[in-house]
């Protein structure tokens, strides 16, 4: 009788009741009729154990260095930074958009804040343009989703949380196909910009703007710190691996460095100049987080507190955009996001122990099975199963309900466990744009004002790319596992 808690979960679903309640009321009241009383303990002793986690905490720190970037003013640096690389190409604000969201994603890893933040300044901005308010809608909708796979990722700290795996394996593994659904965003605009002749934009915005002193001086020496790190990676591919100097190689790079942007400078307008280095300071979090990663600095918990205190610093102390006032809506604002996060994981913890109980991950193992013993096609069969289950469930609550069922069949037929990860991973984040339940495209409507019924039929351009990309990363492999590799953290 238990297996009936899964058509239960799904009707409740569709009647529109909140996940978290569904997910704990389906198989608590069916333990209920089976006579089960006493098993109704475990739901709710899982719930507390599914949130009390060590790795978990990383969560709420992303959500709240996002928060504070956001309310630092951060989005309006990020957007013009984009904006003088990319406005200048026909259907400019549209591929400012899906930058915008690329670059945002090293800031708050979330598709919901992507879509929210960036939303209500360049939807407007699109519509003043010239663009439709539901193309501007949907655009946005549809590169939000790049914020869960580019690194620092939520739903990616939640795998590696249930499945036992590498969060820096996994971070480096989503780099690649997050910015192969950027360029292939930037592609379908393209062709749409010839069809519907999307106009261009100002690549610089605001004229003769100031930049004060000591944003001016932490920006120079960031970038020259940067540059020197990158030549100092880029020395490893050189013969006998000439980078084992260490830190005295690091420090005599720093002078070619400070050449090559002198070199650079020259070759600038001072307005590009001062829009580039306004965005240096916040662009830093990611380096920061990866950096600190993979050089085993610190944990992933670690480095989401170390990014909540640098987006302190950088707000507080060097863009001075944020008063002590501010903090208590920042707090308050990511403490309702984190609890709304956690107890849909706890939930969807609880209900991961009535799956187990049910014997339905092996039932579902040799059904699986069953269909066809050849890897390539069970992968094509999996992945249009989660991107079904994707329409309605949160990508959080899929993964761990999905992850423990799903994994350990394809890694048992040959598929490495980070691959299976993105691949799992990229489909549910993709099903948060996708209609009729996706998340991120009710957070555009109430943004942009648009119904998501025209939202939805104004996305099925961008959606299609973003499944092809899918596809693509299923099936060749290397795409999400050369840079885990050459990183040493997968075989």
């Amino acid at each position: 009788m238990l297996l009936w808690f899964l058509p239960v979960f799904l009707s409740l679903l569709l009647i529109g009741l909140p996940v978290f309640f569904a997910l704990l009321f389906a198989p608590g009241a069916l333990l209920w009729l089976n006579g089960q009383e006493r098993d109704l303990a475990l739901i709710y002793r899982n719930l507390y154990n599914g949130m009390d986690s060590f790795p978990l905490m990383a969560l709420p720190f992303f959500l709240l260095a996002g928060e504070i970037m956001n309310r630092g003013g951060i989005t309006e640096r990020l957007v013009a930074f984009a904006q003088a690389f990319m406005g200048h190409l026909r259907g400019g604000l549209a591929h400012v958009n899906i930058l915008s969201s690329i670059l945002f994603a090293g800031l708050s890893g979330s598709a919901v804040a992507d879509t929210s933040a960036l939303g209500s300044t360049l939807i407007p901005a699109m519509e003043r343009q010239g663009y439709a308010r539901r193309f501007a809608a949907a655009i946005t909708a549809a590169s939000s989703v790049i914020g869960p796979i580019i690194p620092p990722s939520g739903i990616m700290i939640i795998y590696a949380y249930v499945m036992g795996q590498s969060v820096a394996a996994l971070f480096l593994a989503g780099i690649v196909p997050g910015l192969l659904v950027g360029l292939g965003l930037m592609v379908t605009v393209r062709l749409l910009a010839d069809r519907y002749d999307l106009p261009r934009a100002e690549r610089i915005v605001e004229r003769n703007a100031a930049i004060a002193p000591l944003e001016y001086w932490v920006s120079f020496v960031l970038l020259r710190l940067n540059l020197a790190g990158l030549l100092y990676m880029l020395t490893w591919a050189l013969p006998g691996g000439w980078a084992v100097g260490g830190w005295a190689v690091y420090l005599a790079l720093l002078v070619p460095a400070h050449f090559a942007l002198v070199w650079y400078r020259g070759r600038c307008t001072p307005d590009f100049r001062t829009v580039c280095k306004k965005a240096v300071a916040p662009m830093q979090t990611p380096i920061i987080i990866l950096g600190g990663i993979l050089i085993g600095v610190f944990t992933p918990t670690e480095a989401a507190a170390i990014a909540v205190a640098y987006a302190l610093i950088v707000s507080f102390g060097v863009l001075r955009v944020m008063t002590v006032a501010d903090l208590g809506d920042v707090l308050r604002r990511s403490a309702i996001a984190s609890a709304t996060v956690l107890l849909l994981v706890g939930a969807a913890v609880a209900f991961k122990t009535m799956v187990s109980l049910s014997h339905a991950p092996e039932i579902l193992a040799e059904f699986i099975l069953g269909l066809s013993e050849n890897p390539l096609t069970l992968l094509f069969l999996i992945n249009v199963l989660l991107f079904v289950v994707g329409m309605f469930l949160d990508a959080g609550p899929a993964i761990i309900i999905l992850g423990p069922i799903l994994g350990p069949v394809f890694t048992g037929l040959g598929v490495d466990p980070v691959h299976f990860a993105i691949i799992m991973s990229v489909n549910l984040t993709v099903g948060l744009a996708t209609p009729p339940m996706g998340l991120v495209l009710f957070v555009a409507s109430s943004v942009s004002g648009e119904r998501v019924e025209t939202i939805s039929k104004a996305i099925l351009p961008f959606l299609a790319v973003e499944i092809a990309v899918i596809f693509l990363i299923t099936y060749v492999p290397a795409i999400s596992m050369t840079i885990p590799r050459l990183a040493g953290f997968a075989n």
